[in-house]
């Protein structure tokens, strides 16, 4: 016998998935795609989606955008994806770490290109 789930149990399935769904590892445009369409299986306007997505994505990401001027603060849904998904570009772009190992096997870490280090 199969089982077969009301719209409403999809729906109440959905609202609690959407609440405890949280980045993670996962790069933005993944989260911010599944995140858009539970949200629309949950039915959740926009308001509480912009709540959403400040609890659940990277703090780092929200704090750089609540940290922009009043004035060019993202207001709608849309202007909170577009922010999420630019500030988490930079992010990556800024945060590229490189290893270098030497010979006798001590591996140094550190940010940005990777620097020609001179051999004797």
């Amino acid at each position: 016998m199969q089982l077969v789930y009301s719209d409403k149990t999809k729906e109440a399935n959905a609202k609690w998935h959407i609440e405890t769904f949280t980045q993670g590892k996962k790069h933005i445009a993944d989260f911010l795609i599944e995140f858009m369409a539970l949200a629309s299986k949950a039915q959740t306007d926009d308001q509480h989606a912009i709540f959403l997505l400040k609890k659940n994505v990277n703090r780092e990401i929200i704090r750089a955008i609540m940290a922009y001027p009043p004035t060019q603060a993202p207001k709608s849904l849309e202007q909170w994806k577009v922010a999420i998904t630019a500030v988490e570009q930079e992010y990556e772009w800024t945060n590229i770490y490189y290893d270098y190992k030497t010979g006798s096997g001590i591996t140094y870490g550190g940010m940005g290109k990777p620097m020609e280090i001179e051999r004797q």
